[in-house]
């Protein structure tokens, strides 16, 4: 019985996929390689995963219901990771209706999907900006969170409560996971990390918004696959009253302040920033920290990788991957 991974050519998926495969799983990734960032990027991390025997991978898009039913009719999956998701608050901006396809039917079509053929276990991707404008810190997964700021949020909360009822009507058993800014090797272009060390190698000024007064509790792609592997095999069960559904957050459980990130990218670059400080950007949350008790209660692990070594790392494989020299000297 394989295991199935939407978003396989993605950050998360990739790294997930390929940690299935160290383990000696079976392993089907799925993805529709759509262009909001580098496909080549996405091809690469293919070309790692078909590394593996036990890796198979197709093009399938999760809004298409019939590619989606055929695909579940062929394979019986014991456990499904749904990764695949239209990433970005400043993306949704401009584009609604991809996140309504992609975020909502397509996370509506895995549903019945796993309805029509259950696996023993789906754990799917939400996120950390459900909790918008919440003010109390900590975020706790008990917290009300009724104010998304972003499309992208509301449709992550969607999510949520699409699983909740399906688990209530049918027993499908769910874990959602509130992921909070993930980051590393094979990272995505689009987050701060990756388009900071762009933009410092090239000698680019980096756009550091709200003045850099803001925070994020920064998780390295480690922990975040350690936490799935564990998850995998602890699925919730039904008690009195209670659908087999639940939520955790998944993050390092410390807030670091931007201006410090940007200080600890210096130190692993050797190179010294140029910044441009911006007003702060529609959709975007002052700051964000994950209570993660429950979930350490659950599976007996808590992220804690540093910013620190995780930058390294990141740092490392930009220079490896885009065969960027180290500088010489530090920008001025």
């Amino acid at each position: 019985m394989p295991v199935l991974v939407t978003g396989a050519a993605g950050f998360i998926g990739f790294h997930l996929a390929r940690r299935l495969c160290e383990a000696g799983l079976e392993v089907v990734g799925i993805d529709n390689l759509n262009a909001y960032y580098s496909v080549e990027l996405k091809h690469a991390r293919l070309q790692q995963l078909a590394q593996w025997p036990n890796f198979r991978f197709r093009l399938v898009e999760i809004a298409n219901q019939a590619e989606l039913l055929a695909l579940f009719a062929t394979f019986d999956f014991s456990e499904v990771f749904h990764l695949a998701a239209q990433a970005g608050v400043r993306y949704s901006l401009d584009n609604p209706g991809i996140y309504a396809q992609a975020n909502l039917v397509g996370f509506l079509n895995i549903l019945e999907a796993c309805r029509q053929h259950p696996p023993r276990h789906l754990v799917y991707a939400s996120s950390s900006s459900v909790y918008g404008a919440n003010a109390k810190l900590p975020f706790a997964v008990e917290d009300p969170v009724e104010q998304p700021v972003s499309l992208y949020a509301a449709s992550k909360r969607a999510n949520e409560l699409m699983a909740h009822s399906y688990a209530h009507l049918y027993g499908l058993p769910m874990t959602g996971l509130r992921f909070f800014t993930v980051y590393g090797p094979w990272g995505r272009p689009d987050m701060a990390l990756f388009k900071f060390t762009e933009a410092m190698l090239a000698g680019r000024p980096i756009d550091i918004y709200n003045h850099g007064l803001m925070g994020r509790d920064f998780t390295y792609i480690d922990d975040i696959v350690e936490s799935l592997l564990r998850l995998r095999l602890k699925p919730p069960l039904a008690t009195s009253g209670s659908p087999p559904c639940q939520l955790f957050n998944i993050g390092r459980g410390e807030p670091v302040r931007l201006l410090a990130f940007v200080d600890c990218l210096e130190k692993a670059l050797g190179l010294q920033a140029r910044r441009n400080y911006l007003p702060l950007q529609p959709g975007d949350v002052l700051e964000t920290w994950a209570d993660v008790s429950s979930l350490a209660r659950w599976i007996d692990f808590s992220p804690g990788i540093s910013l620190e070594h995780g930058v390294g790392r990141f740092v490392g494989w930009y220079r490896d991957f885009y065969r960027v020299q180290p500088s010489l000297q530090a920008f001025r």
